[in-house]
C-alpha cells in the first residue's frame, strides 16, 4: 500500500471515530448541538487525531490502547471550536472556511460562541469517558496525566496563550520582535500538534523522557509548518494555494518570511523538518508512515 492509499485509510477510521461520540442533536439546546456538529463534520485532514494515533504507534499497537480513540476525537473538538471562535468577526473576521460558509454566518454570532464554548466542554467530557475503560492503576495514571497535557496545551500557556499574543502583535506592527513571533506560532500552532504526540505517547505508556522528545519534535513540526505557511502566502498561487495569496501583507500582519527573507526561512523549515525526522527515527519502533506524515505536512504545496 502506498502513502496515500494508507492515509486515506487511517483518515476513514478518524472520521468514523469522531462521528461515534458527536452529540445527538435533540432537545433544546438543539440548535448549539447542529452548530457544534456543523463545525467538526465540515472536513479537514484530521492532523491531530492522526499524530496522536501514530505517536502511540512508536511505542505498541495503538489499536490496543483503549483511550486513545476519545482523545483522539477530543482534540479534534478543540481543534474546532479554536476556529470556530478564530471566525468570529471579533477575530479575524471569516465568512468562510474548507469551502462552505463558517458557522457563524450560518447559525448567528451569540450561536457560534455557543457552538465553540460547548465543543471546548465536551471535548473534555469525552476524554473524561476513557477513565471509564481503565482497568489497572497504569492505565488510570496514563489518562490523567494526559487530561492534564490537553488542558495545558488547548489553554493560557498553550493556544489561548498564543492567540493572545498574536491579537496583541496586531497592534504592536513593526515593533513584533523575533521572540514574540516565535512565541505565538510556538503556542498557537505548535501546542495543539504537541497535544496529540504527547498524548499519543503518554496513553501508550512512553516514559517522561520520550514524551518530552516528542514534545520537542512537534515544536519543530509546527514551527515549520507556520514558516511553510509564510512562504506559500509569498511564493504560491490561488489556483495551487486554494486561497487568496499576500494576504499576510495585505493585513500587515508581521512573519517569520518578511523578518528573515525566504531564503533563510526556506534553511530553517529544512532544519527543523530534519531535526524532527531524526527524533521520529531515533525511537526503537520506527514508524516510516508518521515519518513520510511529517514530511508531507511540512513540505506541502497547500
Amino acid at each position: 500500500m502506498n502513502f496515500k492509499e494508507e492515509l486515506g485509510q487511517k483518515t476513514e477510521k478518524i472520521e468514523s471515530v469522531i462521528a461515534g461520540v458527536l452529540p445527538r442533536e435533540e432537545g433544546y439546546q438543539k440548535t448549539v448541538l447542529q452548530a457544534m456538529n456543523y463545525s467538526v463534520t465540515a472536513g479537514g485532514k484530521r492532523l491531530r487525531p492522526m499524530l496522536m494515533s501514530e505517536s502511540a504507534a512508536l511505542f505498541c499497537d495503538a489499536q490496543d490502547v483503549r483511550a486513545l480513540p476519545m482523545f483522539m476525537a477530543a482534540l479534534e473538538m478543540i481543534h474546532n471550536y479554536s476556529l470556530v471562535h478564530d471566525d468570529l468577526p471579533a477575530m479575524d473576521n471569516d465568512e468562510y472556511r474548507r469551502g462552505r460558509k463558517t458557522t457563524h454566518v450560518v447559525y448567528g454570532e451569540g450561536m457560534a460562541v455557543l457552538a465553540g464554548d460547548g465543543l471546548l466542554n465536551y471535548a473534555f467530557e469525552t476524554a473524561a469517558k476513557a477513565f471509564d475503560d481503565c482497568r489497572t492503576s497504569d492505565e488510570y495514571g496514563r489518562v490523567a496525566a494526559s487530561v492534564q497535557i490537553l488542558a495545558r496545551k488547548a489553554g493560557i500557556y498553550g493556544m489561548i496563550g498564543g492567540q493572545c499574543a498574536d491579537l496583541e502583535a496586531e497592534k504592536a506592527g513593526d515593533a513584533v520582535t523575533d521572540e514574540m513571533l516565535l512565541f505565538i506560532h510556538e503556542h498557537k500552532t505548535a501546542a495543539l500538534i504537541q497535544a496529540a504526540m504527547m498524548i499519543g505517547a503518554s496513553l501508550a505508556g512512553a516514559g517522561r523522557d520520550e514524551v518530552a522528545r516528542l514534545e520537542k519534535c512537534a515544536y519543530n513540526i509546527g514551527l515549520a509548518f507556520q514558516i511553510q505557511d509564510d512562504v506559500l502566502d509569498v511564493t504560491s498561487s490561488l489556483e495551487v494555494l486554494g486561497k487568496p495569496i499576500g494576504s499576510d501583507e495585505k493585513n500587515h500582519k508581521l512573519t517569520y518570511v518578511a523578518l528573515h527573507g525566504l531564503e533563510e526561512s526556506g534553511k530553517q523549515v529544512e532544519a527543523l523538518s530534519r531535526e524532527a525526522i531524526d527524533i521520529l527515527a531515533s525511537f526503537p519502533r520506527r514508524n516510516l508512515f508518521l515519518e513520510e506524515l511529517v514530511e508531507q505536512l511540512i513540505y506541502r504545496e497547500k
